[in-house]
């Protein structure tokens, strides 16, 4: 009988980050499909957005172009959206839930991402085969990039 552990410390990934963003604007390029399209992923990568129903339930399909000329097919359910707060969302294959938070901080933003892999193998093989926590890191920087380039431009 396998005993199951109540820390899930060894299957996530999370990351925190300070934008210099209202939240209204850092919510609004997460959930307004155009935006999102254009930050969205590792260095290299570019997206097509299929479906971003941003309510419970809703689908949100995206296909990722990856740079080495691959397409990557990307399928997540919103279980919860609460505006200028929190989106949490169910991912397939790899399975693993997605809360994201923010929190104003006057004119900046606390951005808090937490990612739960299904399995402590799941997470194992999506950290080390595709460096999934350097592509974290890498999508909060082009975040920062967007949001400079929309408040300069508003």
């Amino acid at each position: 009988m396998r005993e199951e552990k109540n820390n899930a410390s060894d299957r996530e990934l999370r990351i925190s980050n300070i934008l210099n963003a209202p939240v209204e604007l850092v919510w609004k390029v997460w959930t307004n499909a155009e935006d999102i399209t254009n930050w969205w992923g590792p260095n290299g990568f570019t997206n097509t957005i299929h479906k971003m129903d941003m309510q419970p339930g809703g689908e949100w399909l995206l296909t990722m172009h990856g740079p080495d000329g691959k397409n990557y097919p990307n399928k997540s359910i919103f279980k919860e959206i609460i505006p200028l707060q929190k989106i949490v969302f169910d991912h397939f294959n790899p399975n693993f839930i997605t809360t994201i938070e923010f929190t104003s901080e006057k004119e900046k933003t606390l951005l808090s991402w937490h990612m739960i892999f299904e399995t402590v193998e799941l997470f194992d093989a999506v950290v080390k085969t595709f460096k999934a926590d350097e592509g974290l890191q890498q999508n909060i920087t082009k975040l920062k990039i967007y949001l400079a380039n929309k408040k300069f431009n508003t």
